[in-house]
């Protein structure tokens, strides 16, 4: 099944449930780019169930999750995301965990994103407009790059500890970071984030483990 959602005169976001194999409770979340130097490409987000994950393709950039989805404590977060196509210029795609207040103009949330060049970012969005980084962009060979097909596969983790965060590509911890100030944030709604104009990331194994 696909849910297409077509932004036409919306607001900044949508929030809107979609219907995705066995988890029928996922929401959706839009941004628009609000950047004419950057503008999204196509007014439309459509995510697809493959097997037992799902197909995200963008568009504006995109926050998937079910509201039944949440972790407090110490906790594992992991998802195995294989880019089908690259994007146009560098965008990022990963997960986010620690959300709050995802359908409305207060979100918040920490994300662990890798992109097409072999890079990858930690990020805590504070509302609509705040973004603060914690790892600006920072190149790793553990973040795989398409290869000549266009494809490359990525297995993301996010370790939550009593005292630490460890921030995982492939097996290989890429970034530890200690459980304080906005790192400390880490109970809430996990899901995945698609940033925008990329034509397809598949999505397998999103999962919690305590």
């Amino acid at each position: 099944m696909m849910r297409r959602i077509t932004l036409g005169a919306l607001a900044l976001f949508v929030a809107a449930p979609v219907a995705v194999q066995a988890q029928a409770d996922l929401k959706l979340r839009v941004d628009r780019s609000t950047r004419a130097d950057d503008p999204d490409d196509v007014p439309d987000v459509t995510i697809k169930a493959v097997g037992d994950g799902f197909q995200v393709n963008t568009g504006p950039a995109a926050v998937v999750w079910s509201a039944a989805n949440t972790a407090t404590g110490t906790y594992t977060l992991k998802a195995r995301f294989t880019l089908l196509e690259p994007s146009g210029h560098v965008n990022y795609y990963g997960l986010i965990f620690g959300g709050g207040a995802l359908e409305g103009d207060r979100q918040n949330y920490l994300y662990f994103l890798v992109a097409q060049n072999g890079t990858y970012i930690v990020k805590h969005r504070a509302d609509n407009e705040a973004i603060h980084d914690i790892v600006g962009r920072t190149t790793h060979d553990a973040v795989r790059r398409p290869g000549p097909d266009g494809q490359s596969v990525n297995d993301l983790e996010v370790r939550v500890g009593a005292d630490e965060l460890e921030f995982v590509v492939n097996g290989t911890v890429v970034h530890t970071q200690p459980r304080t100030g906005m790192a400390s944030r880490t109970d809430g709604i996990w899901g995945v984030r698609i940033n925008h104009r990329i034509p397809g990331v598949l999505v397998e194994g999103l999962a919690v483990s305590h």
